[in-house]
């Protein structure tokens, strides 16, 4: 099988990997030969994926995908022949998404909803502990990523019971599930709350393919007007810094417990080197992303700046997230501010985590393969 790392994203439903016709990949980007698989199937039709940050243009085929024991046959997927510049670098190929059906440009039932519908998981969820490599002079280009677990979740990597918070629902005609979706009910900045826009008006995707952290634009300024000496950035569109000097402290909270992030996530280092103002991990998601806005689309967009604080918990029956305190052994840097008052208390239930089916750190990324055809890897 060829074999190839691609970034696990709970923001998106596709699978793609660069093709060896892409005109507009990197050098050293792995790509995949068609010809190199006997069970690859090409359909011939072309289609686009958009994201955030760029877009993914090719045609879309069929092959077996495997990642660790699991295997699909005949997965749906897009070979890729042209892509924005800086979509993927380094070692990464493509993408696999990890949200809903409903929201694939392919149309194609993600991998780990078939391995769900065939019963081939120990339990409907998956899960995820994030590194950080922040202010680590030693970091290199490429670091392990953190933990995937297929199937469950591991219990070495958070301590407590896990928070799940279940998925709202949407007025028609949005689909039922599409993205990993929580309304955001209360910030907190520098121990105060901040008011920001509640309800369906304030849906969250859980995205693990985003960095930072986007939201609306009177939400997002009412933040950084709470931190002293804030102001935009004229030359980042949507993105505000502060002096440098400042711990930013920020709790969020999706019905249930607020949660910290650590001030380091919220740092992303000076404008330039003779500044003393330094970015921030909160923007404004109107002006810094190209996301439209229609029923079901999220306001906000929670990335790792968030995700890297929590153990979480994607579980698809019922359709829901949940929270976790990290353990030591996860760098665990602070429990939740306890329980804030809730818009809906019943869509909050705790679990304790079982065993983990299959988990593995990479690269920043974990393996995926599209078997005679190819073997896919996810980045996290």
């Amino acid at each position: 099988p060829q074999q190839f790392d691609v970034i696990l994203d709970t923001g998106s439903s596709d699978l793609w990997v660069a093709d060896s016709s892409c005109s507009s990949c990197s050098r050293v980007t792995p790509v995949f030969n068609d010809k190199g698989s006997s069970s690859f199937d090409s359909s011939s039709q072309a289609t686009s994926i958009q994201y955030g940050s760029g877009a993914v243009q090719g045609q879309i085929g069929t092959d077996t995908v495997s990642m660790g024991p699991f295997k699909v046959p005949k997965q749906t997927f897009l070979v890729a022949e042209r892509l924005t510049d800086g979509l993927i670098d380094g070692n990464v190929s493509g993408i696999m998404g990890l949200a809903f059906q409903a929201i694939a440009s392919t149309n194609a039932v993600p991998f780990w909803q078939t391995l769900t519908s065939n019963k081939q998981l120990d339990s409907p969820e998956f899960s995820f502990f994030l590194t950080r490599f922040r202010n680590d002079p030693n970091a290199s280009e490429e670091e392990p990523g953190g933990v995937f677990t297929l199937g469950g979740t591991n219990s070495s990597l958070f301590t407590g019971d896990i928070e799940f918070l279940n998925m709202p629902s949407l007025p028609s005609p949005a689909p039922s599930a599409s993205f990993w979706l929580l309304q955001l009910s209360a910030v907190t900045v520098q121990g105060k709350n901040v008011k920001i826009t509640t309800g369906n008006s304030a849906l969250s995707a859980i995205d693990t393919g985003t960095t930072l952290i986007g939201g609306p634009t009177e939400d997002v300024a009412a933040i950084w007007a709470a931190v002293p000496g804030s102001q935009p950035v004229p030359s980042m569109s949507g993105f505000f810094s502060f002096p440098c000097d400042t711990d930013v402290s920020v709790t969020l909270s999706f019905g249930g417990k607020a949660w910290p992030i650590n001030t380091a996530d919220m740092n992303l280092g000076a404008i330039d080197r003779r500044s003393s103002q330094c970015v921030g991990g909160i923007f404004d998601l109107g002006a810094g992303s190209n996301i439209g806005s229609a029923t079901g689309n999220p306001n906000w967009v929670v990335g790792d700046t968030f995700l890297k604080n929590v153990y979480s918990v994607f579980r698809s029956s019922p359709p829901s997230i949940g929270f976790a305190q990290l353990s030591s052994v996860a760098g665990g840097s602070g429990a939740p501010n306890g329980s804030t008052a809730t818009e809906n208390p019943s869509s909050s239930s705790s679990s304790k985590g079982n065993g983990s089916p299959y988990s593995r750190a990479v690269v920043s990324t974990l393996f995926v393969s599209i078997a005679a055809g190819v073997l896919v890897t996810c980045l996290l």
